[in-house]
Parts: C-alpha cells; structure tokens; sequence
C-alpha cells in the first residue's frame, strides 16, 4: 500500500492558507491545520475557514512567543511594532515540534514568493526556514516550484509539477484556483495583525517603556480596547469608546484599577489606575466627563469604584480640543 504523508498547515483563514491546504489534499496529502492566537491576532477567520474545509484545526496560544519577539526582534522589526520574520520562524518552529510530537511528516505555510516585498522575498523567507530549525521539512504549496526543493518535494511525497508557481501581489492565479476548489467565502488581503499598525505600535511601545507587561498579560490584551491617554509617566487611562468597550473594561480589566464613570449620562466607563494621585484623578475624571452625552454645561456627577467603595465628584468636563495631547494613538 502507498503511504498517505500527514502535513500540519499553518490556517490563518485568508485565502492562500486556504489554497495550501486544498492543493495538498489534491495530492492525498492528509492535513490538519494549526492556528496562532494572541493579543495581536484573532482566530475567527481561521475557524471560519476550518469549518467550510471541514479540517480538523489546533488553536494554538502564541502569546508569551510573540512578546519575546516584540521586546528582542533578532531581525528587527518592520514599520511598525511587527517582528514579522521573528514571528514567522517561530510559529514554523512550534508547528514543527508538534509535528514530531503528533506523528506528522512536514509542515505547509500559504506563503507566496515575493506577495510583501520584505518579509516574503527568497532571503526571508529561506532566513524564515534556517531559524524554524526545521529548513528541510516546510513547503509553500504556492510557490514550491520556484523555490529551492525541500525533503518532501526531493523524495515524492509531493508531485512538484502539479503545484502552483505562484509569485508576485497579482492575486488573479489564486482567484482562478479558488473557483476551481469552489472557495467562495475568503477574506479580502489584509494584514490581519494589530502589529503591522502603527497607532497600534505607538500604544505597545507605550506600553512597554513606561508600564511593562502584567504578569497576566491583561494590559496587552486591553490595548486593543477604547482610547488609551497617557495623562503623566506613571498614569494611563483607557476611555471606552462604545458600549461594548465598556463592557470589557468593566469586566477584564485589572480587579484593583478604578472604574470611573458618569452615572446620570451615558457615557463611557473609564480606567484608572489604583495608585494614581489627586491630580490626574481629577484631570481623568474630566475626561471621562468630556465623552458624556451631557444637555447642559453644568458640571458632571462622575463617581470613581474601587471594588464595593467608591466617591463622587462633580467635574467640568474638558474641552475637546484638549484631550488630544494626552492621546497616546
């Protein structure tokens, strides 16, 4: 009997991980996929796109590897705060210690050769390769024909000639292979990472200089969440901007940090933290009366919790054109 090879596949949901995934299948290639979570990056789509493969998926929490890459990028980092060559070699290492754990044969990525010029070019991606520790065992089904041949395409257990040759940002060739697989729900191209966005950058860098992460990690994962104003060194705030940031602030942020809100108007719940001074507590206070929806130009009733305590204050709210000095993106 011919054996049947086990690939695991990296499935971001976006259509080239797609396309990776149904050209080995073609080919009686049995795939699983592996998916990456974080602060920075979701699994909806991908879990989406698992569904609609009928693939068996592992969400795996890439945490604690994407914060050591963001503080020590060995390969620095793109425009933004995004350690993007880093974080591709490490996710291809992880994979690759499952794939030796779990009785799997190579691991397959949807990257096309040359589709970002910097981080999917031949150098990065064969520098990609040599950090995974695991050079001879990926194949890029996209592009496997214009890339030097690795352990799976040299001994057979992919047919070289019938994968794509993908290359370049012209997405036309995956479109055509799509119809052909009858993917019609896929994402339009994105980047898809908060990292690779430069006012998201600006509140991790933020972050990281004056505050340092929690042991919990709950400040990362809050810094996608409202409008975060840095009011001195020592004093951040985050101001929802909808109810369903209010709702995440209220119920994720840290059990100690003050809820500040105006309990008369609607408006936004506020976080401080436990140790800010009278100073910035007044001047938060303002803020977070200045995004009320108020009728008058009285002062505002904000009331200021800490777990079962809490103070009323009646504050003039800021004028809006004086809280954008304390926006931090």
């Amino acid at each position: 009997m011919t054996r049947q090879y086990k690939a695991l596949s990296l499935l971001s949901g976006g259509l080239d991980s797609q396309l990776a995934v149904c050209v080995l299948r073609e080919q009686g290639i049995h795939v699983e996929a592996i998916t990456y979570k974080s602060p920075f990056f979701g699994t909806e789509k991908a879990e989406k796109a698992a569904k609609a493969l009928s693939i068996t998926q592992h969400i795996i929490d890439f945490t604690e590897d994407i914060l050591e890459q963001v503080q020590r990028p060995a390969h620095g980092l793109g425009n933004a705060m995004n350690p993007c060559i880093d974080c591709h070699a490490f996710m291809i290492m992880r994979a690759g210690e499952l794939m030796e754990k779990w009785g799997f044969d190579f691991i397959a990525t949807g990257e096309v050769l040359a589709q970002r010029p910097m981080s999917q070019n031949k150098t990065s991606l064969g520098v990609v390769a040599r950090c995974s520790k695991y050079e001879d065992l990926i194949v890029r089904p996209l592009s496997a024909g214009l890339l030097p041949p690795t352990k799976p395409v040299r001994e057979g257990w992919i047919d070289a000639e019938r994968l794509p040759r993908f290359s370049g940002r012209n997405r036309s060739p995956q479109i055509a292979l799509a119809e052909h697989y009858g993917l019609k729900d896929y994402p339009a191209p994105a980047g898809g990472c908060l990292l690779t966005e430069k006012r998201f950058g600006h509140k991790l860098k933020d972050l990281l200089e004056k505050e340092g992460i929690d042991e919990d990690r709950t400040n990362v994962w809050l810094l996608q969440t409202g409008r975060h104003m840095r009011l001195s060194d020592k004093t951040k705030i985050i101001v929802g901007s909808c109810q369903a940031d209010n709702n995440i602030l209220e119920k994720q942020a840290n059990p100690n940090d003050l809820r500040i809100t105006c309990p008369e108007l609607s408006g936004p719940v506020t976080i401080a933290p436990h140790d800010i001074d009278s100073d910035d507590l007044k001047l938060a206070c303002a803020i977070c009366a200045r995004y009320a929806k108020k009728t008058s130009d009285d002062p505002v009733k904000v009331e200021v919790r800490r777990g079962r305590e809490s103070q009323i204050f009646f504050i003039d709210p800021l004028p809006p054109d004086a809280t954008q000095q304390y926006m931090i993106a």
